[in-house]
């Protein structure tokens, strides 16, 4: 909306700013999404060319971005002091300010000021029309006026600083002199503290979150007066154009500059976002067969910014399980999801112990490849895309299950140790309870009595003398010894029966021992002559 040169804009509450650039946002948001798909899908089907002919332009992502329909301020400051007549500075400012104008969007906003003595509004309102904005500069400069940059400054920033300002703005400064203000001037010298409140406006600026940039084209030699938009706005540019022919060509980069900051602003809400990786469907699947299908969707997380990722793989985390089925390449408009169809081949592994049995696990998914953006390298290094390398995997494990191991092993390996432990008890008897050979002569220490003579055979004889009385037992130990095996008795003997009595000894072949009075000779071999006394039982 226009408004009349030396009228002053209304102002709007703070909240109704922030709901109108909510608005232009959310439209702005809309119309970026179908364009940026409509631009991935041209550069699908184009023809193969060589990978700097498939990076797009500069102009060719703002129009993806529809930057035009981001508003931005522009505030442009002319000198029209009388030395701007010399060498026809003036009337080449008016032409070249022409296709500066023609390249700005209908949603942004102009502020046109002239200053010489003071600062003179022009025309403030919406761009598009460029013959009128034109035509309300004057025919001529001021042969009288001064140089009152401070002042034109002043009025730049109270204009940007208005109710329902643009987040992107940049200051314009054509001048061909030094500051050279009239008599009662706010700002008599180039510095001091009027400057000082002009740097603290502008930095208030960007405190409230407007991206602010200053362009300053010194028109001549002597104009040093350019500087001073550096010490005001701090991120300033200051243009040094050869000749005043050059001057055309110095504006359309002001206007690049604003549109890079435009693009900047709304690529900063895709910083950190990439693409995302999930199962598509986690019903369980059985791979005892060593093949099955399963469905793995690709996400692009960002808003604005179209991702291709390369060399892309997938695998299964702690399983050797190959998949297959996704493209190697593979690009993604902004908010785009593709799921694709893909091949488990494989089964589970048998584990350390891989008997025969049902196994369930939990595949999770593995993503390889490199994401990047064709934006990336046109953009740079004004822009920056933050874009993370990797594909992130997201979602639950998809749930799998198969038969796996061996049906022989578990048997195999239970007869294996039933084998080793008959090995070992077999071993164990072989010396602990060897077959007994020989006979056990019990006789009383102090003699008086016949002896009993009980036959050794088996493992093991319980003794039950007839003669002598009481009960005990007797088996064998095998041992090692220079002269070769032995087998030495065990005598376990109680003369009443009772427990309380009961006495243990180690008869040595051919040997004897006292047990509880008792005297048990071991002969190793049995006389041939001898008929076996029947009050021993072997066991």
């Amino acid at each position: 909306m226009k408004q009349p040169a030396g009228g002053h804009p209304p102002t709007c509450p703070h909240r109704d700013r922030a709901a109108e650039r909510a608005g232009r946002t959310r439209r702005a948001l809309a119309r970026t999404g179908v364009a940026a798909a409509a631009l991935l899908t041209l550069i699908s089907f184009a023809a193969p060319t060589a990978s700097a002919d498939a990076t797009p332009s500069r102009a060719e992502i703002y129009t993806v971005l529809n930057l035009d329909d981001q508003p931005a301020d522009h505030v442009v400051l002319v000198d029209t002091s009388g030395s701007m007549a010399d060498d026809g500075r003036y009337d080449t400012v008016r032409t070249t300010l022409r296709p500066f104008l023609d390249g700005l969007s209908t949603e942004d906003h102009v502020a046109l000021f002239t200053f010489d003595s003071r600062p003179e509004p022009r025309y403030i309102g919406s761009a598009g029309d460029t013959d009128e904005i034109l035509s309300t500069l004057p025919d001529e400069p001021s042969p009288a006026g001064g140089t009152d940059i401070g002042a034109a400054l002043d009025r730049a920033l109270g204009e940007l600083d208005r109710g329902g300002a643009a987040e992107v703005a940049s200051v314009v400064l054509l001048t061909d002199g030094e500051h050279s203000p009239s008599d009662g001037s706010p700002y008599p010298e180039a510095t001091g503290a009027p400057w000082t409140e002009l740097r603290e406006r502008a930095a208030a600026l960007g405190e409230r979150g407007t991206e602010l940039n200053g362009y300053a084209l010194p028109l001549g030699s002597g104009a040093t007066g350019a500087e001073l938009l550096g010490d005001v706005i701090e991120d300033s540019t200051v243009l040094r154009p050869d000749g005043i022919e050059d001057l055309g060509a110095y504006l359309e980069r002001a206007g690049d500059g604003v549109r890079v900051r435009k693009a900047g602003l709304l690529l900063a809400e895709d910083e950190g976002k990439g693409i995302t990786a999930t199962w598509a469907d986690r019903r369980r699947r059985d791979v005892t067969d060593g093949t099955n299908a399963a469905s793995v969707t690709l996400t692009s997380t960002t808003r604005h910014v179209p991702l291709t990722v390369k060399d892309l793989g997938l695998s299964v985390e702690g399983e050797p399980l190959r998949v297959s089925g996704l493209p190697s390449t593979l690009s993604l408009a902004p908010g785009e999801s593709r799921t694709f169809d893909v091949r488990l081949r494989g089964t589970l592994s048998d584990g350390p112990l891989p008997y025969r049995r049902d196994r369930a696990t939990d595949a999770r998914l593995q993503m390889s490849g490199r994401v990047a953006s064709d934006w990336e390298r046109a953009l740079a290094p004004d822009v920056k895309l933050q874009v993370p390398r990797e594909v992130r995997v997201t979602g639950a494990a998809l749930p799998l299950t198969a038969t796996v191991g061996s049906a022989v092993l578990l048997p195999a390996v239970i007869g294996g140790l039933v084998a080793v432990l008959v090995i070992a008890w077999l071993r164990w008897r072989r010396l602990h309870r060897p077959r007994l050979r020989g006979e056990l002569v019990l006789s009383p220490v102090y003699g008086g009595q016949l002896p009993d003579r009980i036959p050794l055979s088996g493992r093991r004889v319980e003794l039950r003398p007839q003669v002598i009385g009481g009960r005990g037992s007797v088996h064998g130990r095998r041992r090692s010894t220079e002269q070769g095996a032995r087998i030495d008795l065990l005598i376990r003997y109680t003369p009443d029966g009772s427990a309380g009595r009961q006495s243990d000894a180690t008869c040595l072949p051919d040997g004897q021992v006292v047990v509880n009075g008792v005297s048990f000779s071991y002969r190793s071999e049995q006389p041939a002559d001898r008929v076996p006394a029947a009050n021993g039982r072997p066991r």
